[in-house]
């Protein structure tokens, strides 16, 4: 090994230095790499296609084209969303031409965070696909249904990658402290069981976290041991799992949502704590929460939407981090209310009438009659002023002629809509009566 090589590997950081090489020192994703399954075939036979992996940082996106890279008879490209452009697609177009009139060999390229590139640009890629001069491999952390374009995802089979388990990321740390060439194997170093559970479990699935983290950790026991104040020491506060702009922004937001309508006050607390902790902006999370309120809760409890907003109003007023405890209130007592979506329903049937039946003509007993002319033509003729009757109620059609006696609002019945079914059965009772 020359001495430049030592000196870039001792320069990489641990996670690089002992990324995997091939599929038997590759750890995790076995419903894709297990024994005669899909991707370890595709590998081992040479028969890679267009591909998507897609997972979160540090599942092996990157470590599983790198092994294919070593793997294929195929010419290999690298070619980052990040650092490169559709200008340098050209040259990479000409360079596989040329690999495949000279050598007769086809060009697998692999385009890493894929979903960085705009469906401009990820137009680009489609003719040579289309030809076969190039096989594409995509990673991406983000999901390919919103962030790659139709035509280039429909030749791409999806492969998903899961986050690794703490025992996956307990048998990778264990690989780098034992290497004695690419690790930190021959430094003298011992890790307690306590401290790689620790470390495994705070990466949260992330092989490069954990990976990072044991780097540190023996820097800072020196040829000591790793113990769990050293592991915490390393770890310190790490950022959570979560891109406001990406899918795990929305993968919470609707956890949140559902464990409120689902009446769950702990897993709805949980998720504001996660969203808060992660950097959501509040305003965000307070107007789903009015929604919320109509949405799920409706007349069940109308207090319900009083209180999402005066929420919202009271946060806009103190702020972080007191308005938390605003915010709290407010979600326990969502979460804890009875539900009806009778009203999201109502309003849902409705619209879709319209769309169907147009521009219905209006009953001329419920037109106003401001001038003569109205009058005489019979507008508001026989409309029947509801506060002049027993009960401030009487028997009268409101819609269109087409639609009469159809029924929108159908209240639930529990919470306050009980009494609001009651009602309206009474009502009921006494227009059959007359």
């Amino acid at each position: 090994m020359s001495d430049t090589v030592r000196q870039d590997q001792t320069i990489a950081p641990l996670a690089e230095r002992v990324r995997p090489r091939s599929l038997d020192q590759f750890v995790g994703q076995e419903h894709l790499l297990g024994p005669g399954k899909l991707l370890r075939r595709l590998i081992e036979t040479d028969q890679i296609s267009s591909l998507i992996l897609w997972g979160p940082p540090g599942s092996g996106k990157t470590t599983l084209a790198r092994i294919i890279a070593h793997a294929t008879s195929s010419h290999f490209i690298f070619f980052s969303a990040i650092l490169s452009g559709v200008k340098d697609l050209r040259q990479i177009v000409k360079e596989a031409e040329d690999e495949l009139s000279t050598s007769g060999r086809k060009t697998i390229l692999f385009v890493d965070e894929i979903h960085r590139f705009n469906k401009a640009q990820q137009d680009a890629f489609l003719p040579y696909v289309e030809r076969g001069l190039l096989t594409i491999i995509g990673a991406t952390t983000e999901n390919p249904s919103f962030e790659v374009i139709a035509p280039l995802l429909s030749r791409c089979k999806v492969l998903v990658l899961t986050p690794l388990g703490p025992e996956e990321i307990g048998r990778i740390l264990r690989q780098a402290l034992d290497d004695p060439e690419q690790g930190l194997g021959g430094r003298g170093l011992e890790l307690t069981e306590e401290a790689l559970s620790f470390i495994a479990e705070q990466a949260e699935g992330d092989a490069r976290i954990a990976l990072n983290t044991l780097e540190t950790a023996a820097r800072l026991a020196g040829e000591g041991t790793i113990d769990t104040a050293t592991a915490r020491e390393a770890v310190q506060k790490k950022p959570l799992l979560y891109d406001k702009g990406g899918e795990e922004h929305y993968n919470v937001i609707s956890a949140f949502i559902k464990a409120m309508r689902g009446s769950d006050p702990d897993g709805a607390l949980y998720w504001l704590a996660r969203m808060l902790e992660a950097g959501e902006d509040p305003l965000f999370i307070l107007r789903r929460m009015v929604i919320l309120a109509s949405e799920d809760i409706g007349n069940a409890d109308p207090r319900a939407l009083q209180l999402a907003v005066a929420a919202l109003q009271g946060f806009q007023l103190v702020g972080l981090p007191e308005g938390r405890i605003i915010m709290a209130q407010a979600v326990t007592y969502l979460a804890t209310a009875p539900k009806s979506n009778a009203s999201y329903l109502g309003i849902d049937e409705a619209v879709a009438e319209v769309r169907k039946s147009g521009a219905l003509p209006v009953p001329m007993h419920v037109r106003n009659a401001p001038t003569r002319l109205m009058k005489g033509l019979g507008y508001h003729k026989g409309y029947k002023y509801a506060h002049e009757y027993e009960g401030g109620y009487v028997e009268q059609e409101y819609l269109p002629e087409r639609l009469a006696g159809k029924k929108y609002y159908r209240p639930a019945g529990h919470g306050y809509e009980k009494y609001i079914k009651e009602r309206m059965e009474f009502l009921r009772e006494r227009k059959k009566k007359g």
